[in-house]
């Protein structure tokens, strides 16, 4: 199966090609452009240096947060549109698990992928990989404090391993908090389209164009008008 990936709920943008579980090709850049004007380019330009065409691709798969409102949104909106015009069904993943596999390897530890979700809070969740590389949620996507997260480690006595933009700044406080924390490779850090494909593997893709966001809290301009509600 040809799985076409996309990722775009963060500063970094990337397409992927995988088959039958299998990298073939990914373009990544984290740039800081505006992921509206590089995602369908890099989609574009990855099928026509493989000498594919989107009807060679079985499954159109996108990272459906959380993260960045806008970026998902513009990861979501290129993936329907490359599905709707290929006749093509759609798999919508988490980000945070798409992350987690970069690190199915990796056994005996806490997989906790992090995103700095400002306003003092982290989008993460935890997971853990069997002998056989299959990862097993251990808590839901969410938005929490740090602090939390720090609790739960001290009770865990696991090791955590961190992914993610807010990788660093997880890895950085616990370590001063003195829990055993690891980060990996600087080409596994961030978010990547190869992570949403693995993720699609194991989702049921739906010919469905009703694919939402998954933000987990409001967006700004949403919690400012409940603020207005209230004072009003």
């Amino acid at each position: 199966m040809r799985i076409l990936a996309i990722e775009s709920s963060a500063k970094a943008a990337s397409v992927a090609l995988t088959d039958n579980g299998s990298l073939i090709s990914q373009y990544f850049q984290a740039s800081a452009l505006t992921h509206s004007r590089t995602l369908l380019c890099m989609a574009e330009d990855l099928l026509s240096n493989l000498e594919l065409s989107l009807s060679d691709i079985d499954v159109i798969a996108a990272a459906k947060g959380p993260g960045s409102f806008t970026g998902i949104r513009i990861g979501l909106a290129a993936a329907k549109g490359l599905a709707w015009g290929g006749d093509k069904p759609i798999c919508g993943v988490s980000t945070l698990e798409a992350m987690a596999w970069h690190l199915s390897d990796r056994h005996g530890v806490i997989i906790c992928p992090a995103m700095d979700a400002r306003r003092g809070e982290i989008y993460n969740a935890k997971f853990i990989s069997d002998s056989s590389g299959n990862l097993q949620r251990v808590c839901d996507d969410r938005a929490v404090p740090l602090s939390i997260l720090i609790d739960e480690a001290k009770n865990d006595d696991i090791p955590y391993f961190f992914v993610g933009d807010g990788a660093r700044m997880c890895y950085n406080e616990f370590l001063e908090n003195g829990i055993q924390a690891f980060l990996p490779p600087e080409a596994l850090l961030l978010q990547s389209a190869w992570g949403v494909a693995r993720a699609a593997e194991q989702t049921k893709p739906e010919f469905s164009f009703d694919l939402v966001p998954n933000y987990l809290r409001l967006s700004q301009a949403e919690r400012e008008r409940l603020e207005r509600s209230k004072k009003n």
